[in-house]
């Protein structure tokens, strides 16, 4: 079972990442949190800069959800 959800985080990610979105010191698996499950990390007007000043994910290509949220824990996968 933790192989298969290592492999939807990968694959996840790899979606996610080709939107080239700002991640500055972050992985894009730690940015790759589905639109639904965005914790706002930012502010009205929040830069994708100032975003990641806070260590913060910007990802602006979905409306309606926070652009400047907080990322996932870094897992390791072990196959």
């Amino acid at each position: 079972m933790a192989r298969v959800l290592c492999l939807l985080g990968l694959v996840l990610a790899l979606v996610f990442s080709s939107s080239a979105e700002e991640y500055v010191g972050l992985s894009a698996n730690q940015c790759a949190v589905p639109a639904n499950d965005r914790v706002d990390c930012g502010y009205p007007q929040v830069t994708p800069e100032q975003c990641n000043n806070r260590g913060c994910c910007f990802d602006s290509s979905i409306p309606e959800v926070p652009w400047c949220f907080k990322p996932l824990q870094e897992t390791e996968c072990m196959f």
